[in-house]
């Protein structure tokens, strides 16, 4: 044993906090020799194991030795060896080693040699694994299979070449007869380093050795395959497989689902519940959230009612996920009834189902709803996070609920941990600002913004003033610098740029810009589309511009005198006076009141036309004329 001072008691600090450990210490200070139980193996093991450093395990061993007709085992030296070994200090261990035969009679068995390999391989010392082996020589002992495959089994996590080294010299070599064990660790360490090919080698090796691969050797390689994406040839493995098991079913149903092969992925879940197994949690999620990615939200109801009808849990994340899908579909009401039943079977939900829900009423126009919800999760106490907050906040602005908009903004930063460093709540505001044509408030609140977002606000403000002095390819220059920088441009960054680029007549650089802006979520209001409307007129384009008012209108955004305007005039510079005729009564009866322009442009177009100043005609336009005036 090595020279450590240690009193014939222990203090009572150096042991476990766990009662029975103490209650045993205490009995041993408390009770005549004679009456004191002996302590058996496992607790003193135990006691070993729990102490804080290398030091109070040795002093405890020792403890334990000066106990009466108590005699340390191989289980109590490999407790002592496994926390030498956590605190690296393994020349003790070797002390500790050449103790033991003195000691308790035997030599190290092969547990404590492996104890040490797995210490050794903690500590990353790579070489001196390998050099345990000599330290079993040493006791005039053969190393065992499983000392091997220990010592292996460290190599491949770490230098896949080295462990084959070892294998084919100090295994195959020195006639160790491997295992399946064996051939599964090198398995891991070829998949590991993506060197499938090798993988498949090593696999018809095994099987001209007489062995037969078991399933994990099999999982092991068709994960490798799933990882690198070759899907079919682990498909085409699993044929091969006699006993393939759920851990099988789980790596290729998400490698499909990771593809996005959906028919694939069900074929296999059926194939996985005919053959008896229950897909895990993780596997089962992702099925959920491809179906619901594909709208087809009824099928995965009927998968998560599979899973629990044939014994499978299910956890919040699952019922997320099929939230999210019934909230993409627009159907809320029944996203509400799955939050009662989940609730119902113990499953709680948690911050991202509120969220969900929250965005999902958002979308539906559920507002009042969603500030419903929003105010029940401080009643169940789930504390609001930023995207709690981002998703309200773009919800209420979206739909047109400013006053509420601001009041979730300042709870926002009001909190901890505010917006953390997120521009999308502020530029929602921005845009809410925009949609009710409050652009001079909206140019007041990005400018309030420079105090949180220096940069965002002086490339925004750079490039509103660049398309107000008509500078458009240095407004553009600063737009893509910031977008370079990860910034992102507000509402009223995009309807200044549409604007700049058509009045200097780059019209489709501008329809760029306004497909970017949708992207962002941002729909144009009236007066932007009418800014494209007037520059595709401009170019000639009038087929386009009618095109493009009639896709306003079907997106819901009602055209108003700047969208008619052009358009008549357009018509009446192409001499085609009956359609201008017929967008002037449209604008009449949606109570769009012409402007000086438009009337100028239709009686200029009509004092042209000589077919329509001749007897009849005259007449009937004159009426028409006085009707339109009239109403």
């Amino acid at each position: 044993m090595p020279n450590f001072s240690c009193p014939s008691m222990l203090p009572i600090f150096f042991l476990s906090r766990t009662t029975i450990h103490q209650r045993l210490f205490l009995s041993f200070q408390s009770k005549p020799i004679s009456t004191t139980p002996v302590p058996t193996h496992q607790h003193i093991a135990h006691l070993v194991l729990e102490q804080k450093s290398a030091t109070q395990a040795l002093q405890t061993f020792k403890w334990a030795s000066k106990l009466p007709n108590f005699a340390h085992s191989q289980s109590t030296y490999r407790a002592l060896i496994h926390k030498l070994c956590t605190f690296r200090r393994f020349d003790t261990v070797k002390e500790v080693l050449d103790e033991m035969p003195s000691s308790i009679g035997s030599p190290p068995d092969e547990d404590i040699f492996v104890t040490i390999v797995r210490g050794l391989g903690r500590a990353r010392m790579i070489r001196e694994v390998i050099k345990v082996l000599d330290l079993v020589s040493k006791f005039e002992k053969n190393p065992s299979v499983k000392l091997f495959n220990s010592i292996l089994d460290v190599l491949v996590k770490e230098d896949i070449d080295l462990a084959r080294k070892f294998y084919r010299k100090k295994m195959m070599g020195c006639g160790v007869e491997c295992d399946e064990y064996t051939f599964g660790i090198l398995m891991k360490g070829l998949c590991l380093t993506n060197r499938i090919d090798e993988g498949f080698k090593h696999l018809a090796a095994m099987k001209s050795r007489g062995l037969t691969p078991n399933t994990v050797i099999y999982n092991t390689l068709l994960h490798g395959l799933c990882k690198n994406g070759k899907v079919g040839r682990a498909r085409s493995l699993m044929n091969e497989m006699a006993k393939p098991n759920e851990v099988t079913f789980n790596i290729l149903i998400s490698a499909y689902c990771r593809e996005e092969n959906l028919v694939q992925a069900l074929v296999l879940l059926e194939k996985c519940f005919s053959n008896g197994f229950v897909p895990d949690i993780i596997t089962v999620t992702k099925v959920i959230e491809i179906l619901c990615n594909e709208g087809r939200v009824t099928e995965a109801v009927e998968v998560l009612e599979r899973v629990e009808n044939k014994g499978g849990t299910l956890d919040v994340v699952a019922y997320n996920a099929l939230i999210k899908g019934f909230c993409k579909k627009g159907n809320v009401k029944l996203t509400l009834r799955y939050l009662k039943e989940m609730e119902s079977k113990g499953c709680l939900p948690n911050i991202d189902t509120y969220n969900v829900l929250i965005g999902g009423l958002c979308e539906s126009g559920m507002l009042d709803s969603a500030l419903d919800m929003f105010h029940e999760m401080k009643t169940v106490g789930i504390r609001w996070n930023f995207v709690t907050y981002d998703t309200l906040i773009g919800g209420l602005c979206f739909g047109g609920r400013m006053e509420d908009g601001f009041k979730i903004m300042e709870l926002m930063e009001e909190s901890k941990g505010g917006s953390g460093g997120h521009i999308s709540p502020y530029n929602s505001i921005i845009y809410g600002l925009y949609k009710e044509n409050r652009l001079i408030e909206a140019l007041e609140f990005l400018t309030k913004m420079g105090k949180l977002f220096p940069r965002a606000v002086d490339r925004s403000l750079r490039i509103l003033g660049f398309c107000e002095e008509g500078c458009v390819d240095d407004a553009k220059r600063v737009y893509d610098q910031m977008i370079g920088e990860g910034g992102i441009p507000s509402a009223l960054v995009y309807a200044s740029l549409i604007r700049g680029f058509c009045q200097q007549g780059f019209v489709k650089e501008a329809f760029e810009l306004m497909n970017e802006m949708v992207g962002r979520s941002y729909f144009p209001v009236a007066s932007t589309f009418n800014v494209l409307i007037c520059g595709l007129c401009g170019n000639g384009k009038v087929g386009s511009a009618f095109k493009l008012m009639k896709d306003m209108v079907g997106r819901g955004c009602l055209p108003d005198i700047g969208s008619y305007s052009p358009l008549v005039d357009a018509s009446c510079k192409k001499g085609d006076f009956q359609k201008a005729l017929l967008l002037f009564l449209q604008m009449l009866d949606e109570g769009i009141i012409p402007d000086y322009f438009t009337w100028n442009a239709l009686v200029l177009c009509l004092s042209q036309e000589q077919k329509w100043l001749e007897g009849e005609s005259m007449f009937r336009m004159y009426n028409l004329l006085q009707r339109i005036l009239e109403t």
